[in-house]
């Protein structure tokens, strides 16, 4: 069972993190973080690796109803969005909240989950 809900589409590399970033902007989301792993794997190891970004991905509204009905619902955000090369084009994947937020096992975030899974099946759609 996937974890992920994701994509392949085919451009320059930067060109699609910008449009993923914008697709998620207009569902709402902002990206607190945006980690650039292969610049980090050379600068901490001095290890070769794919292009491949991780997105911080975060939708207050959805975050303080989290928030009001579980503190500790801060450990799963924000939510991951990871933008990397692959030999058939670019894969955008973003983390299946849904299935994130089951692992509080309480059904008050239930709908908050779909709610932000069916936002980035949109966001994965639009690219």
């Amino acid at each position: 069972m996937s974890y992920t809900h994701q994509t392949r589409v085919h451009g320059e590399f930067d060109d699609v993190v910008s449009t993923t970033i914008d697709a998620l902007e207009d569902e709402g989301f902002g990206v607190l973080c945006d980690i650039d792993v292969q610049e980090t794997l050379q600068q901490k190891l001095d290890a070769d690796f794919r292009q491949y970004r991780i997105l911080g991905a975060c939708n207050p509204g959805l975050a303080h109803q989290g928030l009001e009905d579980d503190l500790d619902l801060g450990t799963l955000l924000p939510c991951n969005v990871v933008v990397y090369d692959d030999d058939d084009g670019i894969v955008v994947s973003a983390v299946d909240a849904q299935r994130l937020i089951g692992v509080a096992d309480d059904d008050a975030l239930d709908p908050i989950g779909e709610d932000a899974s069916e936002r980035f099946e949109r966001v994965l759609e639009s690219l």
